[in-house]
C-alpha cells in the first residue's frame, strides 16, 4: 500500500491533514486581506503630527471637568505609543478640566491614528440619554511639521492682530504677562478661523505656536471640502469636529462606550478612560478600510 494511502486510510492522520488544511487557508485568507490593504491608496497626511482641540460644552464646570478627562485620555495613550504632546492653548475651567485645550501631538503615523476622533463625545446620564450641556468636541486636524508654520503659503493668508498691554490705574501694576498673540485667517480662506495662543512669555514665541496651529486649521477646512463631496458618493467615517458628529457616548454608571458609527459597545469604559484606545480605534480603522475596498472593487 503506498504511503499516501495509508496517510488517508488512517483517520488521525487524516484529521491532521484536514486541520493543517484549515489553517493554511486561514493564513492565505489573511495574507490576502493585508495584501489589499497594503494596495490601497495611502492618505499623504496619516504620517504627519496632528493637533488635538477639545472644547467643553455649555454646561459650565461639568463639562469642563468631562472635557479634562477627554483630554487625559488622549494625552495617556500618546504616551502608550511614546508621542510627544505640547500643549498650545489651555482655558481652564473654574474648579478644574478645560474649557478649551488646544495641544500638539507628535510622532510616527500620529494623524493616521487618530483622524478618526473628530465630533463629539457625550457624557450619559444614568438612564442613557445625555447630559444637557456635558457634550464636549473633540476637533483633529493634521499638521505641525518642521516648516509648515512658516510656509510662504501661511504667511500669505494670515494676518496677525497686534496684542497690546492694557492700560490700568494708577498705583496698579501692569500684568507682566504677554499678551495673548491673535491670528486670524484672510476673507481669501475659509472664514471664521481665529487662533489665540498665551502659552509662552515670548510674543514671538506666541506668535510661531498660533501660526502653526492656523495653518493646519486652514488645511483641515480644504480637506473637509474634498471629504464632503467624497461623502456624497460613499459613507464617510471622518468627522468634522462638530457636535452633530456624534462619535462615541461614554456612559459612566454602566461602565460602557458606544461607538455609533460602527454600532460597537465596549463595556470597558474604565480602561478607555485610562488612553487604551486602541479597541475602539482599531474597528474604526478595519471599518474605513473595508469602505475604500469596495469602493474600488466598485470602480473595476
Amino acid at each position: 500500500m503506498k504511503p499516501r494511502q495509508m496517510m488517508l486510510d488512517d483517520p488521525e492522520m487524516r484529521e491532521m491533514a484536514q486541520e493543517e488544511l484549515r489553517d493554511a487557508k486561514e493564513k492565505g485568507d489573511q495574507l490576502e486581506q493585508q495584501l489589499q490593504v497594503l494596495l490601497l491608496p495611502k492618505d499623504p497626511d496619516d504620517e504627519r503630527n496632528a493637533f488635538v482641540e477639545v472644547r467643553a460644552g455649555t454646561g459650565g464646570d461639568e463639562a469642563a471637568l468631562f472635557a479634562g478627562d477627554l483630554f487625559r485620555m488622549y494625552t495617556r495613550y500618546a504616551e502608550s505609543r511614546r508621542w510627544q504632546v505640547e500643549i498650545l492653548s489651555a482655558n481652564e475651567g473654574e474648579h478644574g478640566g478645560f474649557k478649551e485645550v488646544i495641544a500638539k501631538i507628535s510622532g510616527d503615523g500620529v494623524y493616521g491614528r487618530l483622524k478618526f476622533e473628530s465630533g463629539g463625545h457625550p457624557r450619559a446620564a444614568c438612564a442613557g440619554h445625555r447630559i444637557a450641556g456635558a457634550d464636549p468636541h473633540l476637533r483633529l486636524y493634521g499638521g505641525g511639521d518642521a516648516g509648515a508654520a512658516g510656509s510662504p503659503k501661511c504667511r500669505t493668508l494670515t494676518r496677525q492682530i497686534c496684542a497690546s498691554i492694557p492700560s490700568v490705574p494708577p498705583g496698579q501694576a501692569v500684568s507682566t504677562l504677554t499678551p495673548p498673540t491673535r491670528l486670524s485667517a484672510l476673507p481669501t480662506c475659509p472664514t471664521g478661523i481665529v487662533v489665540e495662543c498665551q502659552d509662552e512669555r515670548s510674543l514671538h514665541k506666541n506668535k510661531a505656536k498660533a501660526l502653526s496651529v492656523l495653518g493646519a486649521r486652514i488645511r483641515a477646512a480644504e480637506v473637509a471640502k474634498r471629504q464632503q463631496a467624497e461623502a456624497s458618493t460613499r459613507r464617510n467615517l471622518l468627522g468634522s469636529g462638530d457636535r452633530s458628529d456624534r462619535n462615541r457616548t461614554y456612559n459612566f454608571p454602566q461602565g460602557r462606550v458606544t461607538d455609533h458609527r460602527i454600532n460597537l459597545t465596549l463595556y470597558r469604559l474604565d480602561e478607555a478612560m485610562e488612553g487604551k484606545l486602541d479597541m475602539l480605534i482599531e474597528p474604526i480603522v478595519q471599518e474605513h478600510q473595508a469602505d475604500q475596498l469596495a469602493a474600488l472593487s466598485e470602480q473595476e
